[in-house]
C-alpha cells in the first residue's frame, strides 16, 4: 500500500500516467494510446478534488478518462503504480529512460536513438554524437546533434544528486512495498533539502525477501534502508534523519548526561541500552525540546533545544494565499476560474494572478482585471490582479509605471541575459527594486535544478538593497527551482527582509507545491510573521501600500 500522502496526491497519479505516455512513445507504440495517457494526466493534474478518493464510475465521468485508465488510476491509488506501467518499465531499459534528462532528448527522439542506433546509455549517446551518427537520423541534422551534445556536457557537469521529484518517485516505488505505519522517509529528503544524494528509509517491517524486493524496485538508485524493531524506532529514525553535524552535537549532549547515542538507543555508563519508540521520547529523555527535522543541520539548533528556545517555525496551515501563478492568459494551463476554485478548495483568502508581462499586453491586462473582478463575485478566494514583470537586460521593466501602478501585486524577475557578468546582472535586480511598484523579486537566482545553474548574482547586495527598499524576496516553491536556498533565507530574515512563498503554478495541481516553499522557509528558521503570504488579505494590502 502507498502512504496516505501519496493516495491523496493528484500530482503523483498524473506523474504515473505521464510516465506511461512517455514510455509508450519510447517503445514505439501507437501515438493515440500515448496521447490518451497524456490527456488523462493533464486532467488529473488540474482537478482540485483528490482523484484517489474517486471510484471508477466517478473517474469515467471525467472528460478524457475512459474505463481502462480509470481502473489504472484506482490501481495507482492503492499500490503506487499499475501493472501495465510496470511491465513497460521492464521492457524499456532504465538507463535509456534516464536520457530524457538530457536537453534536446524527448521520447520520440529517444525512440529513434534506441531503435536506429542502439543507444542505451549516456556514454553510448556521447559516442554517437562524437562520431556524427546522430545527425544522420531522419529529421535531425547538425543543429539537433549539437543541442544534444550541449545537453550531454551540462549533464556531465551536474552534481550526482536527485531533485525532490526524482527522490519522491523513488520513495513512492519503495513505499508501495510496505503497509501503513511500517516505514518513514529519513535523511536529507525528510529535512526538506532541495536536492538529495541518497534516499534513506527506516522500517519496522522485515518479511522474508523484502530486502531483495526493495533492491529490485530501487533499480540501483542511491537508497539506504534501516530495519529496526518498533521499540528502537525513535533513535533509528533520529540517527537516519539528522545531518552528520547535528548528530555529532546531539551525541555530545547525550554524553554530557552520561549516555552514548546509537541507532539502537542510548547506552549508559553501565552498558545498559535505553530504547525509545519515538523521536519525541529521545529528546524528552535528554531534557531537550524536540528539534523539527528541517532544522537538523548543525546551525545552533541543539544548543537552543537544550534551552527550550527553538524558534516558532511557520507551518503550511499558516499560509493564507499564493503569490505567484500563471494562467492561459500567458503560458499557464489553467483558467482564472480554475485558480479561484483551487483557492477555495485550499481555504485561501487570495491568489495572485501573475502572468508574464512578455505575453500579456497592457490592453489584455485591463481585460484580465475585468475578468478577475467578475470571477471574484462567485468565490471566497479573491484573485489579485498582478504580473510577473520581466527585468530587461538594461534593468528596465516589462511594463511602464502607469501600468504597474494599477496592479495589486508586482513580481519582477530575470528571464533573459543569464550570461551577463555578476555586477551587471546584480545591478539589473537592484534597479528593479528601486521601482516603487515592485513588491517581490521572483526566483532570485534563476536556477533550474538539474538543468540550469544559478546565474551570477551577488545575493549579499540584493538582500541589503531589499532591506533598504522594503522589497520581498521570493521563495519559489516549484520543485524544479526551490529558489532561494535556506542559507540565504536565513540571512535575509536576519536583515528584516520579507520572504514571499509562491508556487509559480501553471496548473492547478502545482498549488500543492506550496509545501516545498514552506519546508525551505522552515529550513531558513522563518516564523509566520516573516512570510508575506501568511498575512491576511487586508494585512497584505496594507504591507504593499
Amino acid at each position: 500500500m502507498v502512504s496516505e500522502e501519496e493516495q491523496v496526491t493528484n500530482e503523483a497519479i498524473a506523474d504515473r500516467l505521464a510516465s506511461m505516455s512517455r514510455l509508450l512513445v519510447i517503445a514505439g507504440d501507437d501515438r493515440h494510446r500515448s496521447g490518451a495517457y497524456e490527456r488523462a494526466a493533464r486532467q488529473v493534474e488540474r482537478l482540485a478534488l483528490p482523484v484517489a478518493g474517486l471510484g471508477e464510475e466517478e473517474l469515467i465521468r471525467i472528460p478524457g478518462i475512459g474505463e481502462r485508465i480509470a481502473g489504472e488510476i484506482r490501481e495507482i491509488a492503492q499500490t503506487g503504480s499499475f501493472q501495465e506501467l510496470d511491465d513497460l518499465r521492464a521492457v524499456v531499459p532504465e538507463s535509456l529512460i534516464a536520457l530524457l534528462e538530457i536537453s534536446g532528448v524527448g521520447p520520440r527522439t529517444l525512440h529513434l536513438l534506441w531503435k536506429r542506433l542502439g543507444i542505451l546509455t549516456l556514454d553510448d549517446l556521447e559516442r554517437a554524437v562524437k562520431s556524427r551518427r546522430v545527425r544522420k537520423l531522419p529529421g535531425f541534422g547538425a543543429k539537433k546533434e549539437e543541442m544534444i551534445a550541449r545537453g550531454i556536457r551540462q549533464s556531465r557537469d551536474r552534481p550526482d544528486r536527485m531533485t525532490r521529484p526524482q527522490a519522491g518517485a523513488l520513495v513512492a516505488r519503495v513505499a508501495a512495498l510496505f503497509l501503513d505505519g511500517e516505514h518513514a522517509v529519513a535523511g536529507s529528503y525528510r529535512r526538506g533539502a532541495p536536492t538529495i544524494g541518497r534516499v534513506a528509509i527506516v522500517t519496522t517491517a522485515a518479511p522474508d525477501g523484502l530486502a531483495d524486493r526493495i533492491a529490485a524496485v530501487a533499480g540501483g538508485a542511491p537508497l539506504s534502508v534501516r530495519f529496526t524493531e518498533p521499540a528502537r524506532y525513535g533513535t533509528a529514525l533520529l540517527c537516519a534523519t539528522g545531518s552528520a553535524g547535528f548528530l555529532e552535537r546531539l551525541g555530545e549532549a547525550a554524553l554530557a548526561r552520561g549516555y552514548r547515542l546509537s541507532p539502537d538507543g542510548l547506552v549508559d555508563a553501565d552498558g545498559r541500552l535505553h530504547t525509545f519508540a519515538s523521536e519525541e521520547e529521545v529528546f524528552a529523555f535528554l531534557g531537550m525540546e524536540a528539534v523539527p527535522p528541517e532544522l537538523r543541520e548543525d546551525r545552533g539548533e541543539v544548543e537552543l533545544a537544550l534551552r527550550h528556545a527553538l524558534p516558532d517555525l511557520i507551518d503550511l496551515c499558516d499560509v493564507r494565499g499564493d503569490l505567484h501563478s500563471h494562467t492561459v492568459w500567458s503560458d499557464g494551463r489553467q483558467s482564472l476560474e480554475d485558480v479561484a476554485e483551487a483557492g477555495d478548495e485550499r481555504g485561501y483568502e487570495y491568489i495572485a494572478i501573475t502572468d508574464h508581462s512578455s505575453k500579456v499586453s497592457p490592453e489584455a491586462l485591463a481585460k484580465q482585471r475585468a475578468a478577475i473582478e467578475q470571477i471574484n463575485r462567485g468565490h471566497d478566494c479573491e484573485l489579485l490582479c498582478g504580473s510577473e514583470v520581466d527585468i530587461r537586460s538594461d534593468g528596465s521593466l516589462g511594463y511602464e509605471n502607469r501600468v504597474l501602478a494599477d496592479l495589486d501585486l508586482v513580481i519582477a524577475s530575470v528571464h533573459s541575459g543569464f550570461a551577463q557578468d555578476q555586477d551587471v546582472l546584480t545591478r539589473r535586480i537592484l534597479t528593479a527594486m528601486e521601482n516603487e511598484h515592485v513588491d517581490i523579486i521572483g526566483h532570485p537566482t534563476g536556477r533550474l535544478l538539474d538543468r540550469r545553474p544559478p546565474y551570477a548574482v551577488d545575493l549579499e547586495r540584493v538582500m541589503a538593497h531589499a532591506a533598504e527598499t522594503e522589497t520581498a524576496l521570493e521563495i519559489n516553491s516549484s520543485p524544479h527551482r526551490l529558489d532561494l536556498e535556506d542559507i540565504y533565507i536565513q540571512q535575509a530574515k536576519k536583515r528584516g527582509v520579507k520572504l514571499a512563498a509562491g508556487t509559480d503554478a501553471h496548473r492547478t495541481g502545482e498549488f500543492a507545491n506550496m509545501r516545498n516553499g514552506i519546508m525551505l522557509a522552515r529550513r531558513g528558521w522563518c516564523a509566520p510573521d516573516e512570510i508575506l503570504n501568511a498575512l491576511s488579505l487586508s494585512g497584505l494590502l496594507e504591507w504593499r501600500s
